[in-house]
């Protein structure tokens, strides 16, 4: 992936993860992660998950905005650093839901207590992956010659 944009590796790698891991600062002020399911992104400056308005995590995010949104499959890493709200937008939550929102949410997506949390993210920091047998290869190369491995490209883009 060395000659491609670099929004195009970050895009890559979030459509290869089916779940990322949202951190927040609670309301006790930990740094927590949970689990979600993207639901859909334009762009890797805006993904959306479907949530319930009641929880702990939206309201420690109406608290503070700050999240971290974290993606890792084989083909790379990547951390979506941004802000998120809590959307109603239901003409959007009618598009975003499908029978895997049914299974961990009741009442469909016109219940008030179902929303979207819509993260617009400021930057993203990725590692892509030249794959696992590269990967390998390199590390057992970097022990043999005390040299560091080469494990893929690093970069920080602006979104």
């Amino acid at each position: 992936m060395t000659d491609t944009d670099p929004i195009d590796i970050v895009a890559a790698i979030m459509r290869d993860t089916r779940i990322a891991s949202l951190a927040y600062r609670s309301a006790e002020g930990d740094l927590v992660s949970t689990p979600m399911g993207t639901q859909d992104f334009e762009h890797p400056g805006t993904v959306w998950f479907l949530t319930e308005r009641g929880t702990d995590k939206v309201a420690a995010i109406e608290a503070d905005p700050r999240v971290n949104v974290h993606y890792a499959s084989k083909e790379g890493w990547v951390s979506l650093a941004g802000t998120a709200r809590w959307s109603d937008d239901r003409a959007k939550l009618r598009e975003l839901w499908d029978a895997s929102a049914s299974a961990w949410m009741q009442g469909g997506p016109d219940d008030p207590q179902n929303g979207l949390l819509e993260v617009t993210a400021t930057s993203a920091e990725y590692w892509d992956s030249p794959g696992a047998v590269a990967v390998a290869v390199q590390v057992v190369k970097g022990l043999v010659t005390k040299e560091q491995p080469e494990l893929g490209d690093n970069d920080v883009v602006q979104l």
